[in-house]
């Protein structure tokens, strides 16, 4: 072989071992590339994949349902719909992208801004615009999905029209929906956007109330469109676990329009009030008002406040005023509020006293309208002085040199205890959301002046919440014992299996069963005789006691309250009303107490607590007339007249036809059935008499001078009691034979 053959034989090898060199490491680059992506980048491709081929979407879940103890719903889930869009495929076109943000935004009522951010977010598949829309909005944008969006070209020239529906979604959603409004609504606390409560029992429960999502996975076409239903993968949704609350239905409304009432006649700030079962602790009403729409929580309800917002000009300004404004509304005061109890205090310092055997029931106090306390004169609301009184006597006349004394006789130690014992020094342990504890001085403080622990023996100088005072006065109604108050009686799964149930509990034994009847008893006759005859009802022995303190914050404004329980010999509710900032009369006996005894009197037949009338009060107990129908007017008349009852005949005929008010209907025991003796007779109308300022005998003359009857509420058996309100305006007209309810007080202004 010759060298140059040689030569060329090498140079080939050498090009075939370059050849397989560069083979070799570009299929092992290839190799290794290949599983670098399919192990380090496997997971995202995949994701990538399964975004474009699949479509995955949320399921929102029902919230658990809030009841009444009835089982009224208070609070429930409705259906509803959110609005989505499609961001990657929206990235393909920004013409498309414009045009679906402007159409969304003027349907919903949103920002282009807002829909924008979410439009550009171009990494995700599908993003919620807008959650819990109406049928109404929903029916627009299903509209819409039909029409087309752009036309475009495609790769072989043709025409090619892209609809809404590639870019946006309609999916089902739930709506939290309130069926009362604003029932309740400082209680039950509303829902956010997000589905998460928002105050009162919406935030407390919200983690059991809120429920599982479930999941829809829809494969979709290459195209971008969602595929036939058989390629859908749905996990359903699971409804949170439901609430039944202690409230009551019934008694929550005559709380509610009792202080509504309450801030129409004294045009206040805020009133509140608080009706709670003496022997368990369940709350049966709390209110808060002014309060707010639940279904709307954001309007503001207050005319006075909305005015002040409309006054502000720079916009940080009223948007800071606002939102201390929402907050205001969405208060709930029972629980959050602080406030001075005042007299009604003076039921604590009275039982620890006699608990502590510092003051004999048998021994007088002369109060002389002052007394000394250090370098302190502190005076009595009854300037003149109250003279000699009993124990009971002074607890009736509110007399605060009397309860400063007890105070003083009692010593820090001792007034500590008890103060401590019902319960003011701690929070309630209530299952509702931002309760508070008032300000109050330390026991070491009260030891450096006596001016302190004066002051704070009839109800001054310190601070507790609403709801604490009325756990402490149903402890003196069931006979010494400290209930810790709830507003949760059980709560049960969606197949409506209980899941647990509230058992009452007993904090303490505060005080004896002897002293809280010896205390019961006073509180009676502060309704009977004292400054609290106001509160007075017919048939059901109330106890009670009268309140008015001084806003420390706001020298000039005050807070009227009352407290009381009933019927008084075997106690079922406590109540509190609260009334701040009253414009004129600001004296808890003047515009507490009868609130109290309206609400009251409809609690207790509410709640079929037989009344016991004394032979006075049956003097003015509505009751049935007998069934007079088919007899002869003589008859008729007769029958009526002997049971007392005034009569007055329409028409010619000579038997009844028909009466007013029927045998079925209560009327005043001196009031007047109109008898027809006709049939298809026309009523007679006649016109509502101005009863206001009357005395209980003037009232009865003008309803029958008028064929109208009156049912009396308050205390009416004294010439010291006129009406002061009526529920039929005067002159309007009326059926002859028709109700009007006249409220009764005392016209006297007993200081507390």
């Amino acid at each position: 072989m010759s060298l140059p053959q040689a030569n060329e034989k090498t140079m080939v090898k050498r090009a075939l071992h370059v050849l397989i060199f560069i083979v070799v490491l570009g299929f092992g680059a290839c190799a290794i590339f290949l599983g670098y992506v399919q192990l380090g980048l496997g997971e995202e491709y995949r994701a990538k994949a399964e975004d474009n081929q699949l479509r995955d979407s949320e399921i929102s879940a029902e919230r658990g349902v809030i009841y009444d103890r009835n089982g009224k719903e208070l609070a429930k889930s409705a259906s509803a719909w959110k609005i989505v869009i499609y961001p990657n495929k929206l990235s393909e076109s920004n013409n498309a992208r414009e045009i679906v943000i402007k159409k969304l935004a003027d349907i919903l009522e949103m920002k282009e801004e807002t829909v924008r951010g979410k439009a550009e977010l171009s990494q995700y598949g599908n993003m919620v615009v807008k959650y819990r829309v109406e049928k109404d909005v929903r029916d627009e944008i299903l509209a819409l999905l039909g029409e087309t969006c752009e036309t475009v070209k495609a790769e072989d020239g043709s025409a090619v029209e892209r609809k809404f529906s590639r870019y946006i979604g309609v999916e089902n959603d739930v709506k939290r929906y309130y069926p009362y409004n604003s029932f309740a609504s400082t209680v039950l606390g509303f829902t956010g956007t997000n589905d998460v409560g928002t105050g009162g029992l919406e935030l407390q429960y919200n983690s059991i109330l809120t429920g599982t999502p479930g999941r829809k996975i829809t494969a979709v076409s290459g195209q971008g469109d969602s595929m036939p239903s058989e390629y859908e993968t749905i996990t359903d949704a699971v409804q949170g676990t439901s609430v039944y609350t202690t409230i009551d239905e019934t008694i929550q409304r005559y709380l509610e329009e009792g202080l509504d009432q309450s801030i129409k006649d004294t045009q206040a700030e805020y009133a509140y009030g608080l009706i709670m079962d003496v022997n368990t602790g369940a709350i049966l009403a709390m209110s808060s008002k002014p309060d707010y729409n639940l279904n709307n929580p954001y309007e503001i309800t207050s005319q006075t406040v909305r005015e002040h917002l409309d006054e502000i000009m720079d916009e940080r300004l009223k948007e800071e005023a606002e939102t201390t404004a929402w907050f205001n509304q969405w208060k709930n005061r029972t629980i959050s509020d602080t406030y001075e109890p005042g007299s009604v205090f003076k039921i604590i310092t009275a039982a620890a006293a006699l608990e502590e055997n510092t003051w004999d029931m048998s021994r007088n106090y002369v109060c002389g309208g002052a007394i000394q306390v250090d370098d302190r004169r502190m005076h009595c609301s009854h300037r003149e002085g109250h003279g000699t009184q009993t124990f009971s006597q002074a607890f009736a006349n509110s007399c605060n040199p009397f309860f400063i004394q007890l105070g003083l006789d009692m010593g820090v130690d001792n007034f500590y205890k008890y103060f401590e014992a019902f319960g003011f020094t701690e929070k309630t342990g209530i299952d509702l959301p931002s309760e508070e504890v008032g300000n109050y001085h330390s026991a070491d403080s009260m030891k450096k002046t006596k001016v302190q622990l004066a002051s704070s023996a009839f109800g001054q100088s310190f601070t507790v919440t609403p709801i604490q005072t009325i756990t402490a006065v149903s402890a003196i109604a069931n006979g010494g014992k400290l209930l810790q108050p709830y507003v949760v009686a059980k709560t049960v799964d969606p197949e409506g299996n209980v899941i647990s149930e509230a058992e009452p509990v007993v904090k303490r034994q505060v005080i004896s069963e002897k002293t809280a009847e010896i205390i019961t008893g006073m509180m009676e006759d502060v309704v009977a005789t004292g400054t609290g005859k106001n509160a007075y009802v017919a048939g059901y022995r109330v106890a009670g006691k009268t309140g008015t303190s001084e806003i420390l914050e706001e020298p000039g404004f005050y807070t009227a309250s009352f407290a009381c329980f009933a019927p008084a010999d075997d106690p079922q509710v406590a109540m509190l009303i609260a009334v701040k900032k009253p414009v004129g009369e600001y004296y808890g006996s003047q515009i507490a107490a009868p609130v109290a005894a309206d609400i009251m009197q409809k609690v207790m037949v509410y709640l079929n607590v037989e009344p016991k009338y004394t032979e006075e009060e049956n003097k003015h107990v509505d009751r049935n007339a007998d069934n007079v129908i088919g007899k002869t007017v003589e008859e008729a008349k007769q029958t009526l007249t002997s049971s007392g009852f005034n009569v007055k005949v329409v028409g010619s005929g000579e038997r009844v036809v028909e009466q007013v008010p029927s045998s079925n209907q209560t009327i005043s025991a001196n009031g007047t059935v109109i008898l027809y003796t006709e049939k298809n007779a026309e009523k007679q109308v006649t016109t509502v008499p101005n009863f206001i300022g009357m005395t209980v005998n003037q009232v009865y003359y003008a309803a029958n001078s008028a064929g109208v009857n009156v049912s009396i509420v308050g205390n009416a058996a004294s010439s010291s009691f006129v009406s002061y309100k009526q529920d039929k305006e005067a002159n309007t007209k009326v059926y002859y034979g028709d109700t009007i309810t006249v409220y009764f007080k005392s016209t006297s202004s007993d200081a507390e």
